[in-house]
């Protein structure tokens, strides 16, 4: 056999590396794909949606060029950043109702809710800007987080902790709405009220 031409039996791995090189590509974009989102979703709450690329991507720590080239618009980052606090919210309730108590795991949830709403205060004024790429975040958020309180929902109900006339999708609008921006006051202001309304829907055993 000749010294250099690699074993007819040899993976692509140990005659050359060649195929973990794409799959380390791919996990290094993915890891810069979130470190910009998470780092976009910081500056965004305390510097505002125009704030300079460069200080996201410091934040990030990559440069202004994987920016642009993942989120060539700024619409595309505010879309991302929405998405990803949905998804977090939405995936937290199996492990909520894990460590907790049927009514304890639907109140966490709820609070959790509210907070991702009250985060979007400090995009409203690009989400309301009419941009099309912001068309499908209201059937994004119902579809991700209307389950999400479904099953937390129906828990508690079966549990006996919490009432049973209030549907899910009610609850959702109800919090919602508990959640809007009043004017003078701030979002400890509206995550108040909602633990009042939360507590009204448990039921003593």
């Amino acid at each position: 056999m000749h010294p250099d031409r690699p074993r007819a039996d040899a993976s692509p791995d140990s005659a050359g590396g060649e195929k973990p090189a794409p799959r380390r590509r791919r996990a290094d974009a993915r890891r810069n794909i979130d470190a910009l989102i998470e780092a976009a979703g910081t500056v965004f709450a305390t510097s505002g949606v125009d704030a300079p690329a460069k200080e996201i991507t410091d934040l990030a720590g990559v440069g202004v060029g994987t920016l642009y080239r993942n989120f060539p618009q700024r619409a595309d980052l505010v879309k991302a950043v929405v998405e990803s606090g949905i998804d977090a919210v939405a995936e937290a309730g199996p492990a909520l109702s894990a460590a907790h108590e049927p009514a304890q795991a639907l109140a966490e949830w709820i609070r959790r809710f509210t907070e991702l709403l009250g985060t979007k205060r400090g995009l409203a004024s690009a989400l309301h800007s009419g941009d099309p790429a912001f068309a499908g975040l209201p059937g994004y958020f119902l579809q991700r987080l209307g389950p999400a309180l479904a099953a937390l929902l129906d828990a508690a109900v079966a549990d006996g902790t919490v009432r049973d006339d209030l549907g899910a999708e009610d609850l959702m609008h109800a919090i919602t709405q508990l959640s809007q921006p009043i004017p003078g006051r701030g979002p400890e202001h509206n995550r108040r009220i909602v633990a009042v309304f939360v507590d009204g829907l448990r039921r003593s055993r």
